[in-house]
Parts: structure tokens; sequence; C-alpha cells
């Protein structure tokens, strides 16, 4: 796989989980389905994709070269940004007018 590749698709893969906490009522995309899902349970889920989309760049960083250790800054850049591709969804959820 190519490494632009690899980029774009982690980047579809962190903005697709970044909003499927905000668009799916259903506990970790997979529980029982909740009427009005609270916002904890919407962070755990933001948490929860954010970790495993870290851990899919680190896995097809791996499978392109030698993976390079990573600082704190480096997690806390990622989180921003992962944060920030949620924005739609959150905008979607909480701040969107209602009809009428």
């Amino acid at each position: 796989m190519d490494q632009s590749v690899a980029v774009w698709l982690v980047l579809a893969v962190a903005t697709a989980a970044a909003n499927l906490p905000y668009f799916n009522e259903r506990l970790l995309l997979v529980g029982p389905r909740r009427a009005p899902k609270s916002a904890w349970w919407r962070l755990l889920e933001l948490l929860l994709m954010a970790v495993l989309t870290f851990a899919a760049g680190s896995i097809l960083e791996a499978r392109i070269g030698q993976r390079q250790a990573q600082g704190w800054e480096f997690y806390a850049a990622g989180a921003c940004l992962f944060v920030t591709l949620g924005f739609p969804g959150f905008v979607w959820r909480y701040l969107r007018r209602g009809r009428g």
C-alpha cells in the first residue's frame, strides 16, 4: 500500500469514527438501542473510536515501514484532530434547530 493511500485511509476512517457516536443510538454500535443516549456514553464511544483509529494508523504505519515512536505531543494533536473531525456529528446531534 502506498503511503499517501494509507494517510487518506486513516483520515477517512477517523472522520467516520469521530461521527459515529453522534449518529447512532446503540451502545458501542452493537448494544441495545437507547432512545436518548446520554452524552457520557457518546464521550466514552468517542474515546474508544479514537483509540481504535490510532491503532489502525499504527498498524498501517508498521505495514508500510518501520513504526516511529511518538511522544505525548503527537497523541494530544491527534486527539484534537479527532474531536475536530467529529464536529459535524456534534452539530447534527446537539446544535441543529428543530422544524417548526
